[in-house]
């Protein structure tokens, strides 16, 4: 397999620094160059909970989609995640990957681009930063263009930067 710029969103709102820090790690230790958007602070969706820190990170990687994402379901597990809970609940660490290359994929268990990279503001804001040049494989705009959409058409969008403490995590 050829290599593929990859973009997985990463979340926590339990334990928030310290699992970010260790998923960041892990993906470090597993890809060794990486990405990272600045992290932001928004409150639950789908259920009441603490607040999450949600950020995005691009690496590359000769893993196939689907091992891809079975990776990151691993480094997930390994730092405290139960699947199986409730799909709006608390998470330790939660990796969605969200972008691989301009592949369109729907199958069970996986869909690139991940459709809530035009859902929520904690993905596509950090995206953009980060990727913000990129185009969408199904919409042809790019992630900057679409940051500035939702902008414009008042979907919710309140974030607060958090300052960085993933710095050689």
């Amino acid at each position: 397999m050829t290599v593929c710029r990859a973009y997985a969103g990463i979340g926590s709102n339990v334990d928030r620094i310290k699992n970010l820090q260790a998923g960041v790690r892990a993906l470090r230790v597993q890809f060794q160059t990486l990405i990272i958007s600045n992290i932001y602070a928004n409150s639950a969706v789908g259920f009441v909970g603490d607040d999450f820190y949600n950020l995005v990170v691009g690496f590359d990687t000769e893993l196939s989609p689907t091992a891809l994402n079975d990776s990151l379901h691993q480094i997930e597990t390994a730092h405290g995640r139960r699947r199986g809970e409730a799909k709006f609940a608390p998470r330790t660490l939660d990796l969605d990957l969200l972008l691989y290359g301009d592949w369109v994929l729907s199958t069970p268990g996986l869909t690139l681009p991940r459709t809530d990279v035009l859902d929520y503001a904690f993905v596509l804001r950090p995206l953009a930063e980060i990727a913000g040049a990129e185009r969408h494989p199904v919409l042809n705009v790019t992630y900057a263009e679409l940051w500035q959409q939702h902008l414009r058409v008042g979907k919710p969008s309140h974030l607060t930067r958090v300052p960085d403490f993933l710095e050689e995590t």
